[in-house]
Formats: C-alpha cells, structure tokens, sequence
C-alpha cells in the first residue's frame, strides 16, 4: 500500500476520507484498519447513560453532517450509527476486527506494519489510535489492599451499579463530573476528589478561546512532551446540571487523598472516608506503543509532532494527538496530513 491508517474513529475516517479524495482508491492504494468490532471509534464503548444531548459537542466528519439525531439516545448508538453510514457513502473499507501489534522499518525505505490479519508494507502512515485503550490508572499507597472495587471510566457501567453504596470519584475532568452527578442520584454517599482546584468556565466559549486552548497543548507537542487533552486546557463549562449539582454540595470537592486503606481512603491531616467503590475518573494517554520500534520519542515522553507529521520520521502522521485530539480538530488534521503524504509520494515516485 501507499498509505495504512490504524484507527476508524474520527481523525482515521477524517483520513481515509482525504485520502480517498485525493485520489487514492481503498484496498489498492491505501488501508484502513481499526481493532474495534464495528464503527463507532471510541465512542461506541460510552456507557448507555451517556446520551448524545450530554456530550459536550461532536464536530461533523468532512463531507457528511450528522442530522436528525435523537438526543435522548446513548451517544454509543447515535455516533455508531453515524459512522457506520459515512463508512458506506464514501466506501471507506475498513478492515476490522485487526489489531496492530507493531510499526517497524522495512525493506526499500517503507514501513513494515505488523498485525493480527498479516502483515502490511506501506511508504506512510496515519496513526489515529487516539487514547481509549490507555486508561491511566495512578497509583497510591494501600491501593492493593483495598476490599472494595476500583474501576476507570473505560470501564463505567452507568449509575444503577452503585445504588446504594459509598462511592469516591477521582477526578476533576468531564467524565468525572458527570459519573459524579449521575452516581449522586441512586448512592448512599459521594466524596469528589481531584489533584488540582476544578476550573468551571462560565460564558461562551469561542474560536479565541478554542484557539488559545488547542495553543497550550500543541506546545507541549512540539516540545517533544507527553500531550495533554484539549478539555484539560478548557475547563469546565457551566451548564444547568453543573449549577444544580454545585447548589446540591455534589461538587464540593476534597484535595487528593494521601493513601487507601482497605476500607477507604485518608488523608495525612487525620481525615478519613469509608468508600465501597473508588471509581478513577483520571483520563487517558495516547495509545502509541505499537511505534515503538521507530523509536520517535523524545527524552520528554511524547512523540515531537510539527503539525502532523512526527519530527523524526517524515513517513508517519499522528492524527487525533495532542492538539488534534478533539472532533473538528481531528478533521482539520486528516487533511493537513494527507496533503503532506501526496507531497511526499509524489516527491519520490519509485519507492517501492
């Protein structure tokens, strides 16, 4: 193949979607592999409680508008569903379910991309792995001591399971306000705590503000330092839930603790609470360790990126990293790398 894109979510149909604009036919000029059982990305593993309405925004793939969508569906179906339709109108191809294991250097300058489907020669590649399958799961004293059960939001149920019981959320993120506020509802007790005071942005929220966020983050990147989310840099926007909670005292929030007992957690000031769940509400990284034979890290951790394309290695493009880790930046990267990748292939016309 010319290209091989790992991923299907939205920056990886963003660019099968350019690519195949440009001119490049799937399954003889480029591939499209993704190791979820069915479109959807990411999202079609959101817990049912999460509805379209509830999500913070979710930016059209180019080419095709999401219309008619019926808010009071689970996001899982109504994105699913979306994406399943794009995939057909512009007969995207993709071949799932394949997991890749390794991206390494192969014969005549190209890629060797090692899978459970077999094995893939391509002059470059679009990395669109995105973060879902590296939950981050931090680590405190007395944690492996704890008799009560310890999930992360990649494995959140939804609110029923925790009627009735005590439950801490660790995390000053979306998904740990809104896990919070939902498991507020139906159990016996809630204790909020986060590493840092929660910023609540209160207004609009526009293309100034939008721009200056995705700035920090790709300032990281292209420092070589492990990426942070776009909504890290965002804070959370006031709605009428969060208002409702904050009038309720769901919200108030507590420091992080200092260790786990088996009962619960405490902390070095003498402060304790007994808990029969710590839900760990604490982000995700990018999931890239099948790159690592390429050895594009940098001494910070991160993969230095200039735009797309990895610093290191002009043949691989992240997209859906660092500061292309939101919806319409996903599709704006898509773009931008495979203009590159056509310079590229065309600047060097007889690799093979």
């Amino acid at each position: 193949m010319d290209v091989v894109v790992i991923g299907a979510g939205q920056a990886g149909l963003s660019s099968a979607y350019h690519l195949r604009r440009s001119g490049l036919v799937p399954d003889r000029d480029f591939v499209t592999l993704d190791h979820s059982p069915r479109p959807g990305g990411a999202w079609q593993f959101r817990w049912d409680s999460l509805t379209y309405e509830k999500i913070h925004g979710m930016h059209a793939l180019p080419g095709m508008e999401l219309t008619g969508a019926d808010g009071s569906r689970p996001s899982s179906e109504v994105i699913g569903g979306y994406f399943t339709a794009y995939e057909k109108r512009f007969d995207l191809r993709v071949h799932r379910p394949v997991d890749v294991t390794a991206v390494r250097e192969g014969d005549g300058g190209r890629l060797r991309v090692e899978t459970s489907d077999g094995v893939w020669s391509a002059r470059a590649l679009i990395n669109a792995t995105g973060t879902w399958d590296r939950p981050f799961w931090p680590r405190y004293p007395g944690q492996e001591t704890f008799r009560g059960r310890q999930l992360h939001t990649a494995d959140y149920p939804g609110p029923g399971e925790f009627a009735g019981l005590r439950v801490v959320v660790v995390g000053g993120g979306a998904s740990g306000t809104q896990h919070l506020m939902e498991i507020a509802d139906v159990a016996a007790a809630t204790t909020w705590v986060t590493r840092r005071p929660p910023v609540f942005r209160e207004g609009p929220f526009g293309e100034e503000e939008g721009r200056a966020a995705v700035a920090l983050v790709d300032e990281r990147v292209r420092a070589g330092l492990p990426p942070r989310s776009v909504v890290s840099v965002t804070g959370l926007p006031v709605n009428e839930a969060i208002t409702r909670a904050r009038e309720r005292g769901v919200l108030d929030r507590l420091p992080m603790f200092d260790r786990i007992t088996p009962s619960g957690v405490v902390w070095d000031d003498g402060r304790h609470v007994d808990a029969d769940v710590i839900l760990w509400a604490t982000g995700f990284r990018p999931a890239i360790d099948h790159l690592a034979p390429l050895r594009l890290r940098e001494p910070g951790g991160g993969i230095r990126v200039a735009d797309t394309r990895a610093v290191r290695d002009e043949r691989v493009h992240l997209v859906g990293y660092g500061p292309s880790a939101s919806t319409i930046g996903a599709n704006r990267a898509g773009r931008a790398a495979v203009r590159e990748i056509r310079a590229l292939l065309e600047r060097d016309p007889v690799l093979v």
